[in-house]
């Protein structure tokens, strides 16, 4: 399988020669660490099979956010630390995005910008469904900022994962959305989040010359009913929470001078390839990168860990108020297969190569100090 870092190894020192000190410091960083992640540059440890003697070597991961190669396990991992804080009630999916005539200003004062976002979308999401004629509670939100295109084309937009219900000002009840397939006017919260946005955009960046037209016209708003309980929280997390721009099984070919990989069109729902020559696609990619600290899952409403225990209460509030089931009619759960991702390779496990001996830890091996692209 072509990978992301065979494109770099191939592409990177031209195109790092090219824009030289223009490049960021965050950009030069992802390009050698997704190069040199899980080889023998960063170092790992060496395992011989006490059956066949073939030596497996487990080099270390780079770590960074935006490796396609680790991104699956700080999923897993990041998943695990969220089960108790889901609650049994529907949910709600909302997609804000940017109009474009704004784009260029997010690209060029990313860490401000892309805060005053999630927080208009939140804030904006949190006020309406206050109004009792949709919830009349403070609901959670979960807001997760993407910024591309199935092309890798720049395209600054929030995902909020929202509670179908909300919890009253003193946290003892629980108020549910007033219909399951409806969160709140799709409208209302497009200019309501338009406004907070402009709002905060003047507070915290008076200097900033914004589009008039950005004002006038009706920001994009998706939302739609994402399901109910854990399952579809747990669904809409591994789907966006730390997605990539693009993976790696997404790259279908490479040459001395193109990339091509496969995009979904959204209006067909069909798989089509895009190629591009190879700085094109570094460009792409690197755009994506997210400034040096930037928290790209935010927690706003009763989701906020100022909220944990009206959460467990309200938890606690639900479980009551589900149906209890006769006895001898009880259903045991099915168990659930570990969707835990291991990470790198256990001592004593069984060898692939041969089936049958197991693996015996050999020694450490030491990372190259002198790595590089």
């Amino acid at each position: 399988m072509i990978e992301i870092a065979d494109v770099f190894r191939r592409f990177g020192p031209d195109y790092k020669n090219k824009f030289g000190a223009a490049m960021l410091p965050s950009h030069e960083r992802v390009i050698t660490d997704i190069i040199n992640c899980r080889t023998k540059n960063l170092g790992g440890h060496l395992f011989r099979c006490d059956g066949c003697h073939k030596e497996i070597f487990s080099y270390r991961s780079c770590k960074n956010r935006h490796c396609p190669k680790c991104h699956s396990e700080q999923t897993n991992r990041w998943l695990e630390q969220r089960q108790e804080e889901l609650l049994p009630v529907p949910y709600f999916h909302i997609t804000i995005t940017v109009p474009e005539e704004l784009r260029e200003v997010f690209r060029k004062n990313q860490k401000d910008c892309y805060a005053i976002l999630m927080k208009a979308a939140a804030k904006a999401i949190i006020k309406l469904a206050r109004d009792k004629k949709y919830v009349g509670g403070t609901v959670g939100v979960l807001a997760v900022l993407h910024t591309w295109t199935q092309q890798l084309i720049y395209h600054p937009h929030v995902h909020c994962l929202v509670t179908g219900g909300g919890i009253s000002d003193d946290g003892q009840e629980w108020s549910p959305a007033v219909r399951d397939d409806f969160l709140v006017h799709y409208k209302a919260l497009a200019r309501l989040v338009r406004g907070k946005f402009m709002a905060d955009m003047k507070k915290k960046r008076p200097d900033l010359q914004l589009p008039k037209s950005v004002w006038n016209q009706d920001w994009v708003v998706h939302c739609k009913p994402w399901g109910i309980g854990e399952t579809a929280v747990l669904e809409y997390l591994a789907r966006y929470a730390f997605r990539i721009a693009i993976t790696n099984s997404r790259i279908i070919a490479l040459d001395d001078h193109t990339v091509t990989f496969r995009y979904k069109h959204r209006k067909s729902n069909l798989w089509r390839n895009c190629q591009l020559p190879g700085e094109e696609f570094m460009r792409r990619f690197l755009q994506h990168v997210l400034p040096s600290g930037f928290h790209k899952v935010r927690y706003y409403g009763l989701w906020h860990h100022s909220k944990r225990k009206e959460v467990k209460q309200i938890r606690l509030l639900l479980a009551l108020k589900q149906p209890i089931q006769p006895e001898g009619n009880t259903v045991e759960p099915e168990p659930q297969a570990d969707k835990k991702i291991p990470v790198g390779i256990m001592e004593g496990a069984i060898c692939q190569q041969c089936g049958k001996g197991h693996l015996i830890y050999v020694r450490e091996i030491i990372k190259d100090f002198a790595m590089g692209p």
